[in-house]
């Protein structure tokens, strides 16, 4: 069987808006765009797997059960819609800010590719033909560390990273419906 081809997505920023530690459902708001989008990479065969840094859990601010509450939330929204994701990594880490277990050095808190390299283990993904899309340098350095083609949005923090990811000759267009433009509009986007 061949590998799949998938879209990893960061979570705060890139699909929802930017509100600092978002946990409650009745918060989370779609960034314009955002679900037909991920539509549309569903319907080219793309699977879709959200990974997000949630480094609340490691400073004491909300709880592990209270970040999947979110994406039960978050999966149920788009399941209203036609779109299924395939799967939610999370790493709960922090390296210096985190309480017990939560604060240690880990491969899975983006830049680092483990949330990236465990869903392609899990999920039979081909990583060389997938994209890593997200609003921070941590989201780009993680998709290129795991062997995907990274994009930059505009939306959530990303303009503070227009510049770098534009010297390293990244990708980096305005929102995920850009994004997936990108992704969708030629055989070789990039």
């Amino acid at each position: 069987m061949t590998a799949k081809r998938a879209v990893f997505l960061d979570r705060d920023g890139t699909i929802n808006v930017e509100k600092n530690y978002l946990i409650e459902p009745s918060e989370f708001e779609f960034i314009p765009g955002v679900p037909e989008a991920l539509k549309r990479l569903q319907d080219a065969g793309f699977l879709l797997v959200v990974v997000t840094n949630q480094s609340g859990v490691a400073r004491g601010y909300f709880s592990l059960d209270k970040v999947e509450r979110l994406h039960r939330h978050l999966v149920e929204l788009l399941d209203e819609q036609g779109v299924a994701i395939s799967g939610v990594y999370v790493c709960p880490h922090h390296p210096r800010s985190g309480l017990g277990e939560y604060l240690c050095e880990c491969n899975c808190r983006k830049g680092k590719p483990g949330m990236l390299l465990q869903a392609a283990k899990e999920l039979d993904i081909d990583l060389s033909n997938s994209f890593m899309i997200g609003d921070k340098w941590a989201d780009i350095e993680a998709g290129e560390a795991a062997g995907c083609r990274a994009i930059l949005v505009r939306t959530g923090y990303g303009k503070q990273f227009v510049d770098r990811v534009k010297t390293t000759g990244g990708k980096v267009v305005a929102d995920l419906p850009a994004a997936v433009d990108q992704i969708l509009q030629a055989d070789d986007p990039f």
